[in-house]
């Protein structure tokens, strides 16, 4: 993917896909990270995976699926909230060094280190000088895990505007899925271009040769499950030939 000339806004969401085919692919992948897991669990190896994108573009339901076949006690999946008082007074880095997983063990960070220049650049509570200064920190970062050990795998699901206000209200109108649903969501959306922009901008500064970003489609959720679940599975499938 050329990141010089993407646009979020223009990436083709036109991406259905059958129930047969989504079933089959995904039993695939799961079956196939199963096996790698076993792999991973007997090696100096560690996995990383960093999940970014907007307000319901499916993040939770592809790590569900994508994972809910693997041994539990071997994965830690991380949701990012708002740093607290203590978490504050540190480098933002801080607080995701001790979630690092050990050798043989996944970690899934739901939003990550990359809210420096994603929201914190967006609602202002990073300077400019801060989220410049973090394109280069976060590189750094990231090489230092990949030589550690780390596979490092960074994804990015992309729902359009259309489809996320459609989710929205989906959310508002479900009992269920009240909790989904804030005065947040809504205000990040009326910045929805200042987000689409930062998001850009960091797909060309930290998309690295090793460490580089995949930017999948969102509005069909089977398309976005499985694209989610094939490139994990053949990022790792790399390193354990």
């Amino acid at each position: 993917m050329n990141f010089k000339t993407l646009k979020l806004d223009q990436l083709d969401q036109n991406k259905p896909i059958s129930r047969e085919e989504y079933g089959r692919e995904l039993k695939r992948c799961q079956l196939g990270l199963l096996n790698l897991q076993l792999r991973l669990k007997e090696s100096k190896r560690s996995v990383i995976i960093v999940l970014e994108g907007p307000d319901a573009a499916g993040k939770g339901g592809a790590i569900k699926r994508t994972l809910e076949r693997l041994d539990p006690r071997l994965v830690r999946v991380y949701s990012t909230q708002k740093p607290t008082a203590e978490e504050y007074r540190h480098h933002y880095m801080w607080r995701f060094w001790n979630r690092i997983p050990p050798f043989g063990e996944l970690a899934v960070f739901d939003r990550s280190w990359y809210g420096r220049v994603l929201v914190e650049r967006v609602e202002g509570f990073a300077t400019k000088e801060e989220w410049m200064r973090a394109y280069r920190e976060i590189k750094e970062y990231e090489q230092t895990l990949v030589e550690g050990g780390a596979i490092l795998i960074k994804l990015f699901l992309q729902v359009s505007k259309a489809e996320q206000l459609k989710r929205f209200k989906a959310r508002q109108s479900d009992p269920y899925k009240h909790w989904k649903i804030n005065d947040e969501d809504w205000r990040n959306r009326r910045k929805w271009t200042k987000h689409n922009e930062a998001a850009e901008d960091m797909f060309r500064k930290t998309s690295t040769r090793f460490a580089p970003w995949t930017v999948i489609a969102g509005d069909y959720k089977w398309y976005a499950r499985v694209q989610f679940a094939t490139t994990i599975f053949d990022r790792i499938s790399k390193e354990f030939p």
